[in-house]
């Protein structure tokens, strides 16, 4: 997909370098993992501001500000619930020179995040849960993050049913990019994710993390995998999500080490070493190939 001519996206991993780490800011009452931590009122977003500082601190490059649950069976929230959720926090971010991106399906959110100071939207729809989306991307010239789910956050787990999931992700995720193109997005500002646990089976989450070389040989665009406490590794180990960090390091370094350019975690300064032990052998094993 990419041509000669296409600058290259920042984003892609080089030898040499840790895998790029974003830090998970859920400002939301119910997320999977951590909700309820920062929620609306001063003293929270004071709280809020503190444990992103500290992120970056420990080694992430970029915040990822959430004010919508996408857990599975998750509900809708209002567009302006989740612009108080999280406009004030992504505002005392940038003041503080952290790169942003905000987590939304809403084109008004990105707009306000946008203004706000975010540089990165990541869409859980690819950008098809809005129709306005599209044009607020294109216009602002930010980076944007594409992700593949079977359904809604709301249905993604209801018999989710593939033939060949990394195939079928990656001619999805293709096609979206091919949109995004079309509609003046520049394709050095795109990264794909497979979306770990948004509509998939064990399985298909297995091999989503093996096929990570095909999904970048396809797309030729830097590659976000989120594995952080997903549900896929207590299928696996029995851990609540309240204790799967070990399994979260065991899967970050294997992401690393397969290739993946991004990690979306929640304990950076754990996940920071293992993304390091990943990528050191990444760069080993290219050594030898």
């Amino acid at each position: 997909m990419s041509s000669a001519k296409s600058l290259p996206s920042r984003w892609h991993r080089v030898s040499g370098q840790t895998a790029w780490i974003m830090g998970v800011l859920n400002c939301t009452p119910d997320s999977f993992s951590d909700g309820g931590a920062f929620v609306k009122d001063q003293l929270n977003i004071d709280t809020a501001v503190q444990h992103a500082l500290a992120m970056v601190e420990a080694g992430a490059s970029i915040v990822d500000v959430g004010g919508e649950s996408t857990r599975p069976g998750a509900q809708v929230v209002p567009v302006d619930v989740e612009i108080a959720r999280t406009i004030p926090v992504i505002k005392q971010l940038s003041q503080h020179g952290i790169t942003i991106s905000v987590d939304t399906m809403k084109a008004e959110v990105m707009r306000r995040a946008i203004e706000a100071g975010a540089t990165m939207v990541n869409d859980v729809t690819a950008l098809t849960g809005d129709p306005e989306s599209l044009s607020v991307v294109a216009e602002a010239g930010v980076d944007l993050c594409l992700m593949h789910m079977q359904g809604t956050p709301e249905t993604m787990q209801q018999k989710p049913a593939y033939r060949h999931v990394v195939v079928e992700v990656s001619d999805y995720l293709k096609q979206r990019v091919e949109v995004c193109l079309k509609a003046g997005i520049k394709e050095s500002s795109i990264i794909v994710d497979p979306g770990i646990g948004f509509g998939k089976r064990l399985d298909d989450n297995l091999d989503l993390i093996a096929g990570i070389e095909m999904l970048k040989s396809n797309l030729g665009l830097p590659v976000l995998m989120g594995v952080s406490r997903k549900s896929f590794l207590g299928a696996i180990t029995g851990a609540n999500v309240d204790s799967r960090e070990v399994e979260t390091a065991a899967a970050v370094s294997i992401c690393a080490y397969a290739g993946a350019d991004l990690l979306r975690v929640h304990d950076v300064e754990t996940q920071m070493r293992a993304a390091s032990v990943g990528s050191r052998l990444r760069d080993a094993s290219l050594r030898l190939s």
